[in-house]
């Protein structure tokens, strides 16, 4: 049980907030639909059978309420909102429900809560996110551009797409016959201009993550972490800022943290195993399969690795070349075995989290 006297559940919505109080002694529900006001919630907490404790539910509304509580003296949880237990049984959702049961949770201690980041934290996963966006959105205007082309039957065979050569190669085909049409010339041109309008924004992020980067205090993190092959600043900067706290993961914990552990249905003497959880952090989990892939290649350091490297403390350094050996004989042995590569890569995604885990709570 709660050590409070006062368990207090909040269904937070961008407009109103209902709110729930359960006195653990007496049982009495103080409810009240409240404003989003921050202040107009503490008050009305405050008014409460103290010691109170709030919970509410991790959203899209963000932590700005968490952290104004906590800086007037009240102890809130954010919950995560795929841990809470509900009943099989209950179909009727409403926002009085939501909120009592988030206040019979917390009062039974049942709340599996979700690290509170700082401003400076949240700006900088933001700026990673934004990043992430447009990653996506350059992809989406790779495809219109090529499936444009490719509906005029028109086809790139230079060698690999998207790069100078291949961008002088669209400027030319401007000036094909076929887009002499003025409806097909104008889709042409808004599909290249949305193209390189979001390289330039790519760009701008990138230059901002790699300054953020390089004096922050994530640089630490980032600095041992780009030991790796295949974390850049990029990737470790993304990393870092995703996870946050590594202290309170091990090194057991965070490839089920991140989804990288399989699902399990197991009853009496049989166990089974699937796919990967893919539970938490898909922006981190993302990352680490990606850079998982550079470990299949041979082992040999680029010019890129060395001068990360060399910015790394002995003991980061000498960490990492463990930890990429490992990975490469990993990769080679499931070659050898002829793993197919999909299921190869999940496994050593998941060891290079543990890696990671390693080197971001290295004690130089």
């Amino acid at each position: 049980m709660s050590a409070n006297r006062t368990s207090v559940g909040l269904d937070v919505h961008a407009r109103s907030v209902v709110a729930c109080g359960l006195d653990g002694r007496t049982g009495e529900l103080f409810e009240r639909r409240l404003t989003p006001d921050h202040g107009d919630v503490a008050a009305w907490v405050r008014s409460l059978p103290g010691p109170v404790a709030v919970t509410y539910e991790a959203g899209p509304t963000g932590f700005g309420l968490a952290r104004s509580l906590a800086a007037a003296g009240i102890e809130c949880q954010v919950a995560a909102p795929s841990k809470l237990q509900r009943p099989s049984g209950d179909r009727v959702k409403t926002d009085q429900r939501d909120a009592r049961h988030l206040a019979r949770l917390l009062h039974l201690d049942e709340i599996v809560a979700v690290a509170v980041p700082s401003v400076e934290q949240e700006a900088a996963r933001d700026l990673v996110r934004a990043r992430e966006d447009v990653r996506g959105d350059l992809m989406s205007a790779r495809h219109r551009l090529s499936k444009l082309l490719l509906r005029q039957g028109i086809v790139y065979y230079g060698g690999k797409p998207w790069t100078g050569i291949h961008d002088q190669w669209l400027r030319e085909r401007r000036r094909d016959e076929v887009f002499t049409a003025p409806g097909l010339g104008l889709a042409f041109d808004i599909a290249y201009d949305t193209l390189l309008a979001t390289l330039t924004r790519r760009e701008r992020l990138d230059a901002a993550i790699t300054e953020m980067a390089a004096s922050s205090e994530f640089t630490p993190v980032v600095t041992r972490l780009g030991c790796l092959r295949g974390v850049s600043t990029l990737t470790a900067f993304g990393l870092a800022v995703e996870i946050g706290d590594w202290h309170r993961l091990t090194g057991r914990s965070i490839g089920a943290y991140l989804g990288l552990v399989p699902t399990e249905s197991s009853s009496g003497a049989s166990r089974s195993q699937g796919a990967i959880t893919k539970t938490g952090n898909g922006h981190a989990r993302r990352l680490l399969i990606e850079a998982a892939w550079h470990h299949r290649k041979p082992l040999r350091a680029g010019v890129g690795l060395r001068r990360r490297q060399d910015q790394a403390s002995p003991a980061a350094r000498d960490r990492a070349q463990r930890a990429n050996r490992r990975l490469h004989s990993r990769w080679a042995g499931f070659d050898t075995r002829q793993k197919r590569a999909v299921v190869a890569n999940t496994a050593i995604a998941r060891e290079l989290a543990g890696w990671s885990w390693s080197l971001a709570v290295l004690d130089e």
